[in-house]
């Protein structure tokens, strides 16, 4: 009787680590790699569109089980004065406009995945929804983009409109307000995670 309980305590012993092993080896972390990123604000202006790149992003992405594309965690930070248009009075008006000597960072964080379809080739169409914050205003908004895994390497595409006024923050003007921008922009993003 004795042995048999030891045998049924081994099994289960064994049982139960090699379930807590596969959980960490299906648990996979890739870091965001800001050289291969790319992240452009579009707006319009009483004058011409605009755009702004995002030269800074840090970030990662975590799946549960990589195999079957679910996402646990997805987190991106952007440095808001690393937002850069080529033009220093444009560029000098967003940051007064994000109050950036007060809000260093924009940050993205998934909230929860609603649907992931499979495309083929390791190709997702991905609804999620995900909490936004610009100039310490938090919003949750609903995102679609494309996730494509290609080995050790994963890359979300996709972009989103909204307006700057539901996160606090003013349009800019120029030029003693005679050029005003429009409230909505868009935010086309190609996020690489390695």
């Amino acid at each position: 009787m004795t042995m048999i309980k030891t045998m049924y305590r081994a099994v289960y012993g064994m049982t139960f680590f090699l379930l807590i092993l596969s959980n960490t080896v299906r648990a996979q972390e890739f870091n965001l790699v800001n050289k291969s990123s790319t992240m452009t604000v579009q707006g319009t202006s009483s004058l011409h569109d605009w755009e702004i790149d995002a030269e800074e992003q840090s970030g990662k992405i975590v799946f549960n089980d990589l195999e079957a594309a679910e996402i646990g965690q997805c987190q991106v930070q952007v440095v808001a004065e690393s937002l850069k248009s080529g033009k220093s009075s444009m560029d000098k008006n967003t940051y007064k406009a994000l109050n950036t000597k007060k809000y260093k960072r924009i940050y993205f964080e998934l909230a929860e995945v609603k649907e992931s379809t499979r495309k083929g080739d390791g190709s997702y169409a991905v609804s999620a929804m995900g909490d936004l914050t610009i100039s310490g205003v938090k919003k949750r908004i609903p995102l679609q983009f494309f996730l494509q895994i290609d080995g050790d390497k994963i890359t979300l595409t996709g972009e989103k409109s909204l307006k700057m006024t539901d996160f606090k923050v003013e349009p800019p003007t120029a030029l003693l307000g005679t050029i005003t921008t429009g409230d909505e922009v868009t935010i086309k993003f190609t996020t690489v995670f390695q």
